[in-house]
């Protein structure tokens, strides 16, 4: 029972990381991301990019076992955090694109006149772009019209969002607090 909200704006909160603001559209989002990418590529060899590329590898690499969606019940929000990490490197997710996911949430928010400012409400916006990258899992079995398919989505919301925006906030504060002025620059040219 939450004590602060009613119920569908606790369940917002859960989602969206903000009981008010919702999350950023793909929409609204993309061009943003292609901003970023572009920037990181053009930037690469600088030093806080490649720290901030090198973390997100980390992450990646000593996330776990990869563990199927549908296995995912029980486990407690970290290690389905842990899941998701490890989701994105069997799926060979560009350490780059996780980094420039970060870089457009924080030049929206910088560019949003009326933006949710707490540092969850970026952290659960920038785990939700990361886990949409590789979320889910899909087997087939059998042959012709008689395959069995299975889809599975693991829902982006609660303390996995926390757990993955709070390891992709570290991983990335250098690069935003030394390089954040430039990006935001070139963005808005």
């Amino acid at each position: 029972m939450d004590t602060r909200f009613c119920r569908s704006h606790a369940d917002h909160y859960a989602r969206h990381g903000s009981a008010y603001k919702p999350s950023y559209e793909a929409r609204e989002i993309n061009p943003y991301r292609a901003a970023a990418l572009a920037w990181l590529e053009a930037n690469q060899s600088d030093t806080y990019v490649t720290n901030a590329v090198d973390r997100v590898a980390t992450l990646l690499r000593t996330a776990g076992p990869h563990v199927e969606a549908f296995r995912l019940r029980g486990l407690s929000p970290q290690e389905r955090a842990n899941a998701a990490w490890a989701r994105l490197r069997k799926a060979g997710v560009d350490p780059r694109r996780v980094v420039a996911a970060w870089l457009a949430v924080e030049m929206i928010i910088r560019d949003d006149p009326q933006a949710e400012r707490k540092a969850e409400f970026r952290q659960v916006q920038g785990a939700k772009l990361i886990h949409r990258m590789a979320s889910g899992t899909h087997k087939r079995w059998g042959d012709g019209a008689t395959a069995t398919e299975l889809h599975v989505y693991p829902r982006p919301r609660g303390r996995v969002l926390r757990h993955m925006g709070e390891a992709l906030e570290k991983a990335c504060e250098l690069l935003v607090e030394h390089r954040a002025s430039d990006l935001f620059k070139r963005s808005s040219n």
